[in-house]
């Protein structure tokens, strides 16, 4: 019998926290808005509090220390474990397990914990009210978080951690301010809640609603209205099949806080080795998914044998640059393991092995452009397909 059979028994604090809170807010922050006001001072701590919460879960649990898409100065950590505590969404060991379970076992009703399968519901909060055997603690994918120093003193002193970012900090803005309950419920409660579902969505809505331009393989979407919400994690289809590049919008107009932050962090020397997938790879996936599409197009299509012609030309070419990429990639590595060893030979060998590694770059860049061009012969394919249909 799998999980999905039967209801475990409720979480009474997750309930609370997750279906109390939001109910309170629901009700007392309207009410002290018109009985009171809140000022304007307030509305920006809440607005700066949210981002800080908000980013230290992207870029600090999710990118940093989930997938290790780049490593963090201690002084970036600390920031992340102290602003992600406030985000209230558990420690980074805890976060970071689960996290690592939902993609390497994305959509499985059994194994991920919060399984888009099982409904939109379940996915985006219903899987933590409940004891569910996916929830069970397994720290066995997390073994590198546990010889971090700072996600292990998070992890020991969450609650004590997690009660002062959220209740103690508003508490002292408040008091200082001489508005205690406005800012608890502005800075400490609102913006709480609207951390948590922020978050939510990109296990809910990202995997329901949106475009799969890189893989249909698992029910994850791009989405650029949630991409503006989450602070970029709404490129939620680049980021499961290429989850180890520190930018989920891969374009420079894509929004995507978390990836300016982390570059802004490398340049103050705060981050470093910053991974990013190659663009041919990039440009791999776009155009597999788009001949996926133009052959089920094709299928539909009648009196199409010219299309289909053009079509298994273009996968011939695409078919051939992947192997000549893959062939300069074999390339570059066997050069660059006899630049390490040849280390100690004459200067001229390395000025040409440094030669021949810049061409080899070049080759590559000359692949990638020509799939972006053969990306735009494709959708003129797909053009002259539906012009066909109808």
């Amino acid at each position: 019998m799998t999980q999905t059979q039967g209801k475990p028994p409720l979480e009474p604090i997750n309930v609370a926290l997750f279906v109390g809170l939001p109910l309170i807010t629901l009700i007392a922050v309207p009410a002290w808005g018109f009985a009171v006001g809140y000022a304007s001072w307030q509305w920006l701590l809440a607005v700066l509090f949210l981002y800080l919460n908000g980013l230290s879960i992207t870029a600090g649990y999710h990118r940093l220390w989930a997938h290790r898409a780049y490593r963090a100065h201690p002084g970036l950590k600390l920031f992340f474990a102290l602003w992600g505590a406030g985000a209230l969404q558990n420690s980074t060991l805890v976060w970071v397990s689960d996290h690592r379970r939902h993609h390497r076992h994305v959509d499985d009703a059994d194994l991920d914990p919060y399984a888009a399968s099982r409904g939109l519901w379940f996915s985006h909060m219903g899987w933590m009210l409940r004891r569910y055997k996916s929830n069970e603690e397994d720290f066995s994918n997390a073994g590198d978080l546990q010889q971090d120093p700072i996600v292990v003193w998070q992890h020991r002193h969450y609650v004590l951690l997690t009660t002062g970012m959220n209740a103690g900090l508003p508490l002292a803005i408040g008091w200082w301010a001489g508005d205690i309950i406005g800012s608890l419920l502005l800075i400490g409660l609102l913006r709480l809640v609207v951390n948590h579902h922020v978050t939510f969505f990109i296990n809910s809505l990202a995997h329901y609603w949106g475009s799969q331009p890189y893989s249909d393989e698992n029910s994850s979407r791009d989405n650029h209205l949630l991409a503006f919400l989450t602070y970029g994690e709404g490129y939620h289809n680049f980021h499961h099949i290429f989850q180890s590049d520190y930018r989920n919008g891969v374009r420079w107009y894509q929004w995507d806080p978390s990836k300016w932050l982390i570059g802004a962090c490398r340049w103050l020397g705060l981050a470093h080795d910053l991974k990013r997938i190659p663009g041919f790879k990039i440009q791999r996936a776009l155009l597999g998914m788009q001949f996926k599409q133009a052959q089920m197009k094709l299928d539909n299509t009648a009196a199409a044998e010219p299309l289909r012609t053009s079509l298994e030309h273009e996968l011939q070419l695409f078919a051939e640059s992947v192997g000549r990429w893959k062939s300069l990639q074999a390339e570059r590595y066997e050069r660059t393991v006899g630049e390490l060893e040849g280390a100690l030979e004459e200067r001229k060998r390395l000025l040409r092995e440094k030669w021949q590694q810049a061409a080899i770059r070049t080759h590559l860049k000359e692949l990638e452009y020509s799939l972006r061009m053969q990306r735009k012969r494709v959708q003129l394919l797909m053009l002259q397909m539906q012009a066909v249909q109808m």
